[in-house]
């Protein structure tokens, strides 16, 4: 490991270890010239390699042939700013600093820089922070509505580093928190960045879009139904560490009562409702287009369903407002019935008035008639009777 450039007078040694420390001596002739050699080795956790979330741990070590000096370190990130860690072991010979928990901006070369006033020693030792994970929000949330086509996307950051392993995940849907998991595809990526997907459920009517450049999984719902609202998670799995981002897919549908054309005089409920909870700053709204605010309606706090009785014909839209931005909208429009639609319900209606007046009379003369045979039955039976009295009373006399 080592060599000497005699016309340099110098001598190279490579791969430096902990036991290399120690005073070097050159002779020349009667000349001596003594050289202290003070190493430093600096071992970063997991060699390097993290996922989101993950804490560092960084492990100083030196060695001389004086008296060890007392040393303090200071971290500096990929952005130069100064990284506030804890000193969980000083030695003279050992020191452990823990970092704070990683993210995906902190990926990059990070500097140690190590001092010491006696001997003074100012020493930056630069070393590589992989940190892979999801660019996605912590927990994104994706609105559609039915029948629309939805495309679920996870971008990852493993292009921007060198990873000296491929890995592992896999794309797991559930409807509600204790719906059961439906596990969607498999996904790996070599070392050489080429990435494999598989298709594992047949539950839901999916697509795997063409491979994009830029690291990205993505599953394409070309028709979305109400029901595939849900928790969409990626899982990502590198050395038995995993790392997850979730896509929350809401869906709105809208429905009339009764359906079909509206008559004049008629009214009509529109119903509009999503598939899952709103956030507290979000609600849906009615309205109709051109329409007054008299036209307008708008959910309560946590409402995820909304109803609207008109009696106008129009385009009637539903929104969901979020922050003050409409994320979705669908459209119903409803369609005045025909001037002659109108006049067969009108004549419809009077046409059956009329047979209720008449069934009405027919039943109340009938009930007459009824009562007056029943009646006059009544007054024979009575005549009859009386007649056999007298008849029994004469032939007793």
């Amino acid at each position: 490991r080592a060599d000497i450039k005699m016309q340099y007078k110098q001598l190279c040694v490579w791969n430096l270890k902990l036991s290399d420390a120690g005073i070097y001596t050159c002779e020349y002739g009667s000349q001596k010239v003594h050289t202290s050699l003070h190493i430093f080795k600096l071992t970063v956790s997991l060699d390097g390699h993290f996922l989101q979330n993950e804490a560092p741990e960084l492990i100083l070590m030196q060695n001389s042939s004086n008296p060890l000096p007392d040393l303090s370190i200071t971290l500096f990130d990929s952005n130069n700013n100064r990284v506030t860690a804890e000193l969980q072991n000083k030695s003279r010979q050992k020191y452990i600093v823990n970092l704070k928990k990683l993210q995906l901006m902190d990926n990059g070369t990070w500097v140690c820089q190590v001092h010491s006033d006696s001997p003074l020693i100012n020493q930056n030792i630069s070393f590589y922070v992989n940190v892979l994970g999801f660019q996605n929000p912590d927990l994104e949330r994706k609105y559609a509505t039915v029948d629309s086509t939805v495309i679920l996307s996870w971008h990852l950051n493993y292009q921007k580093i060198k990873w000296k392993k491929g890995f592992t995940g896999q794309l797991n849907w559930k409807q509600q928190e204790s719906a059961n998991t439906h596990e969607l595809l498999d996904f790996n990526v070599t070392a050489q960045g080429q990435l494999h997907e598989t298709k594992k459920s047949s539950n839901l009517l999916f697509e795997i879009p063409e491979r994009k450049p830029e690291s990205t999984i993505e599953v394409k719902l070309p028709k979305v139904h109400f029901n595939h609202s849900g928790q969409y998670q990626c899982q990502l799995e590198y050395q038995g560490r995993h790392t997850q981002s979730k896509i929350e897919l809401v869906v709105m549908k809208v429905s009339a009562n009764p359906v079909g054309p509206l008559s004049r005089g008629a009214n009509m409920t529109l119903t509009c409702q999503v598939s899952g909870s709103l956030p507290p700053n979000a609600y849906l709204r009615w309205e109709r287009v051109n329409g007054t605010k008299k036209d307008i309606k708008n959910s309560k706090q946590h409402e995820v369903k909304l109803e609207v009785n008109i009696s106008a014909a129009g385009l009637w839209s539903c929104h969901l407002i979020e922050n003050s931005d409409r994320k979705i909208s669908l459209h119903y429009p409803v369609e005045e019935a025909p001037v002659w639609i109108n006049y067969v319900i009108i004549g419809a209606s009077i046409g059956g008035s009329l047979l209720a007046f008449a069934l009405g009379c027919l039943c109340i003369i009938s009930g007459i008639s009824w009562q007056r045979r029943r009646q006059r039955a009544k007054r024979m039976a009575q005549a009859r009777q009386y007649l056999l009295e007298n008849k029994t009373c004469q032939c007793q006399q």
